[in-house]
């Protein structure tokens, strides 16, 4: 900001981060090319944010895309007076352009033009959006919560959700796994069948489909279309983390030992490919190897051909579909590439069925043919990993490893979790509260909401699967120390900064879930935990606010707040442990 003031030039700011594909592509189409690069640094100060170190950044100006444009998304395209105002907004834009959409190169003189000639309007524009994004930030109308709130969410969850292909969109289609688990717990409260139903048959048609690598396992990040089959191919730590839960979450309730093995392979993957020589985890995968999305995952006929056995080929071939012409397109062209996305068409029960043999057989089969191809699969480039480590999504992967450990009667699960706990308790806490980022040997920029309430929410989880108090410790000065901190005195709820982070040019508080549940909606859900596991009934009060000061917000859409609802839930029902975690705790 400084250099800005002092050449008198607006900030361009790209916001993207590691594992995005169209992230990429504009920087090396764009920002690598000299002739974009002379116009950046004639015209502007440009900055490029990791989002995922930043996301108090990125939120501000994602809410300032949304309101400029009108949509949102990754790389986000922001361009800001010398103090941080944005007056122009976007996402990805190509190089040169296309018919009816304009090219960086046009974007950056018209910018640069309006900066020099028309100064006042340019001011007069970030003057507004500023203010609306305080406003935006800071209001939250007083109401009280709906009595109806979870019977509305579950309504609203059964009249967008998707009964042939499972999920609640059309596309693109998102995972959403927290909204997997309140259709679990409102089946427990309720009674109600069909929120078991829905949430089941969603769990089991993404397992099938081609959002999970059957070779290497892992969950991609979303579908591009409504079937589950065509993703977009990063794989994030926190996809992996909720995923876990929710797959163990339904299996501690059906037994069914498809749902198990999809959680016992999601941890496998997280263990092999996401964990770190110190235990703690990395944040992600690319989407891209080679500069082209998904090659490293997609496969055609002839590789199929000429890698399985000859007496497994056309078993595996039925059972994943594989096409000569590809099922996978171009995501611009929508061309197919003659590359298939592996999703399996049939199960085991079919094949065998249809076939005449054993399902076991069948069973058998596939799994050489996926061993042979994951062999030659690890030949391949492999997409670039994002080896810094995130405090807030390493507790939340601590709270599914310790919660998949006793609802899945695994230990090996609790003895991850508790690597990764004591490194967030010694490297990521220092003398001036929890640090969000380690990357190189160094921690990094002072911790937000989501790196207490998910560290507090891996510490219960942990204390519960093992029993030691240390982790019970570190939970109730973790959340002491994040009532302090960042607690809204006024209003209620907490702020995603603390009181000691610099100043922006607004504060925000949020208790809607996205890719992951609010900071907020998880801190409801664990002071309450911790409110009955340390007799601390200041805590309940503070869970209890928490819900309050989002009331207007939950009334208007339920569906959104889906975690911060189990609070609701959790409220009412003292949770005794369940026979599945008596048995896994034993």
């Amino acid at each position: 900001m400084a250099k800005a003031k002092l050449e008198d030039k607006p900030l361009f700011i790209s916001i993207g981060y590691s594992a995005c594909h169209w992230c990429h592509v504009m920087a090396r189409e764009s920002f690598e090319d000299d002739y974009v690069a002379s116009l950046l640094n004639r015209g502007f100060v440009p900055i490029k944010v990791d989002r995922e170190e930043r996301p108090d950044l990125d939120g501000i100006y994602m809410s300032a895309c949304q309101m400029i444009s009108g949509g949102g998304g990754w790389p986000l395209t922001i361009v800001a007076t010398p103090e941080g105002r944005p007056f122009f907004a976007g996402t990805y834009f190509s190089k040169g352009g296309s018919p009816g959409a304009p090219g960086l190169m046009d974007v950056l003189q018209q910018l640069e033009s309006k900066w020099k000639l028309e100064r006042g309007e340019v001011l007069g524009a970030a003057d507004e959006i500023t203010k609306a994004l305080k406003e935006f930030a800071s209001f939250r109308e007083p109401a009280k919560l709906s009595p109806d709130a979870l019977a509305v969410c579950f309504k609203q969850l059964q009249s967008s959700f998707d009964e042939r292909n499972g999920g609640f969109e059309i596309a693109p289609k998102f995972p959403s796994p927290h909204r997997l688990v309140f259709l679990m717990r409102y089946r427990d409260l309720s009674g109600d069948e069909g929120a078991m139903r829905m949430a089941v048959a969603t769990l089991r048609s993404m397992q099938s489909s081609g959002l999970f690598d059957h070779v290497g396992f892992g969950f991609h990040r979303y579908s591009t279309d409504a079937r589950w089959l065509l993703p977009h191919f990063e794989k994030m730590l926190y996809d992996q983390g909720t995923m876990l839960l929710a797959y163990s979450e339904a299996f501690a309730r059906t037994k069914d030992d498809d749902l198990k093995e999809t959680a016992l392979r999601t941890a496998a993957y997280v263990g092999r490919e996401l964990t770190s020589p110190y235990g703690a985890f990395y944040s992600a995968e690319s989407a891209e190897s080679e500069g082209e999305e998904g090659k490293f995952y997609v496969w055609s006929k002839d590789e199929i051909v000429s890698t399985l056995a000859l007496e497994d080929l056309q078993l595996f071939m039925e059972a994943f579909d594989i096409q000569e012409e590809g099922n996978f397109r171009d995501e611009a062209s929508r061309r197919r590439t003659g590359k298939n996305v592996l999703h399996l068409a049939k199960d085991a029960g079919q094949l065998a069925a249809s076939r005449g043999m054993d399902e076991a057989e069948v069973r058998s089969s596939l799994q050489r043919s996926l061993a042979k191809l994951y062999e030659v699969r690890e030949l391949r480039p492999r997409p670039e990993k994002d080896d810094k480590v995130l405090t807030d999504w390493n507790g939340l992967m601590v709270a599914a490893f310790s919660r998949a450990s006793v609802l899945l009667w695994d230990k090996s699960l609790a003895a991850s979790a508790r690597r990764a706990a004591d490194f967030l308790l010694s490297e990521m806490r220092t003398g001036s509260g929890l640090m969000h980022r380690f990357v190189d040997g160094k921690v990094g920029i002072d911790g937000f909401i989501d790196d207490y309430a998910f560290t507090t929410w891996g510490m219960v989880e942990l204390h519960r699967a093992i029993g030691l108090p240390r982790y019970l410790d570190a939970a109730i000065g973790l959340a002491d120390e994040m009532v302090e901190r960042f607690w809204d005195k006024d209003q209620g709820g907490f702020f995603f900064t603390s009181d000691r982070a610099e100043g922006l040019i607004a504060r925000r508080m949020e208790g809607y879930d996205g890719a992951v549940p609010s900071g907020n909606s998880v801190a409801a859900n664990v002071l309450l935990d911790l409110a009955r596991l340390a007799g601390r009934p200041d805590l309940k009060e503070r869970s209890d606010a928490i819900v309050k000061a989002f009331a207007g917000d939950i009334n208007a859409n339920p569906m959104a707040h889906a975690h911060m609802l189990q609070q609701l839930m959790d409220a009412r029902d003292p949770m005794p442990a369940t026979k599945e975690e008596k048995e896994g705790a034993a």
